[in-house]
């Protein structure tokens, strides 16, 4: 616990902000809606976060570069403040679309600024730890931060203010307790294509996970709400699926690395699939039975794109981890720059439970083609790595979470030190 002092400054910025990114996104969706916008306007503003995501991602490590890390991060914290405070100062779609772009920008560089600040200053030795800390953080910061909209409710400015007030907060523990400055990630290079030929199922899992856990944290308020829950009620949907997430993650991770990945990629879609049949033909307008769904939902979904990656580093070649981590994050952000429009226009033509309709669809779509890959496909690799779970936050977090699973597949050695290890064994 000593180690992990240093760090507490880093975890609490990055919860700050987790809890300010994670309310705006169910936020928006509630909001939009009661100032009339359609749900296909929702879900393009959704669309627009992950639009500015995918450019957040490249521009970071040159932004690092040149700036620094604590002036990027406060610089990028102050034009998500901004943006955040905007959208109830002018009701406008186009215009919502365009500050949801400008904070996926600045979330994507934000996180990454702040996980590679973490990497830096950890070591091999409690390099896993911080991992399962930082999931933790993560996880009880989006949840928590939902239970802010029964208590300022969503029709007036304080709403906005505290999410605001939580974005230029997360300035201040790293303002004050670090003045380290690490090296700026390297940047996230790597082919689409040469990620394919590894992979194509796992690169088909990161776009299938795109495509429906941003269409759920986007449009899926706007599925509770058309049943005619209440905020409070909505606040527990959301959560239940973000807490949900975390069930399954390890059991289902270490049951793939005893038997078939794709095996086991097969069984979680399927359970997803089979969720999302639950919610069109029996959850109904039930409270109780959207809570069991969408928990259940989030348990074998949220998954996927760790059980995806760790199946793509099982066929990548030596120095091809990083490419494959950057890779897997640019297909799930393509997925999940069109998942919310497409669910939010199918929520537009046919009312809430098409929402779900699509989830399963899409799902189904991932249990056929994991069959095809299974039957067609060459066999697992006999020699893989192991599980880690992932967030999506940013490719810094793949690297870190690579490096942990690759130190305990090694055996230790006599003193090692620094934040980065080499590309070429991460895993």
């Amino acid at each position: 616990m000593q180690s992990l002092r240093p760090l507490i400054p880093l975890l609490t910025t990055a919860g700050i902000l987790l809890a300010g990114n994670g309310l705006q996104g169910t936020l928006v969706s509630l909001r939009g809606s009661a100032e009339g916008f359609s749900p296909t306007v929702i879900g393009l503003a959704g669309a627009g976060y992950y639009f500015g995501f995918i450019i957040g991602c490249w521009m970071t490590p040159w932004l690092l570069r040149t700036t620094g890390h604590i002036r990027a991060f406060a610089t990028m914290a102050a034009v998500a403040a901004c943006a955040s405070m905007a959208l109830v100062m002018v009701i406008d779609p186009f215009f919502w679309f365009l500050m949801r772009l400008v904070t996926g920008v600045c979330c994507a560089s934000l996180f990454a600024n702040v996980e590679s600040w973490i990497n830096a200053q950890i070591t091999n030795s409690n390099r896993a730890r911080t991992l399962g800390i930082y999931r933790f953080v993560d996880l009880g910061a989006v949840t928590l931060s939902q239970y802010l909209l029964p208590i300022f409710g969503i029709g007036g400015f304080e709403i906005f203010a505290v999410m605001t007030m939580l974005m230029i907060l997360s300035v201040v523990p790293v303002s004050l307790a670090d003045r380290s400055n690490p090296a700026p990630p390297a940047p996230f290079s790597f082919s689409p294509k040469r990620l394919w030929q590894v992979s194509p199922l796992a690169s088909a899992g990161a776009i299938t996970v795109g495509l429906t856990t941003a269409s759920f944290r986007s449009v899926g308020p706007l599925y509770a709400e058309g049943l005619g829950l209440q905020v409070g009620d909505i606040a527990s949907f959301m959560s239940a699926g973000i807490v949900g997430g975390i069930v399954l993650q390890y059991p289902l991770g270490y049951l793939s690395d005893i038997i078939s990945r794709r095996s086991v990629l097969l069984m979680a879609t399927t359970g997803s699939t089979l969720c999302g049949l639950f919610m069109v033909w029996f959850a109904g307008s039930s409270v109780a039975l959207n809570l069991i769904g969408i928990f259940l939902w989030g348990a074998f979904t949220m998954p996927l794109y760790s059980l995806s990656a760790a199946h793509a580093n099982d066929k990548a070649k030596a120095g091809e981890y990083v490419q494959i981590a950057s890779g897997l994050m640019f297909f799930w952000a393509i997925g999940a720059s069109i998942g919310p429009l497409l669910s939010a226009m199918l929520v537009d033509w046919q009312g809430p439970v098409a929402f779900f309709t699509f989830v399963g669809a899409m799902h189904g779509a991932f249990v056929v083609y994991t069959v095809m890959r299974i039957i067609l496909g060459a066999p697992d690799e006999p020699d893989r790595g192991r599980f880690a779970g992932l967030l999506r936050t940013s490719p810094v977090f793949a690297r870190m979470a690579a490096q942990a699973v690759d130190r305990d597949a090694q055996p230790p050695k006599k003193e090692m030190h620094g934040g980065e290890d080499k590309p070429e064994n991460s895993r």
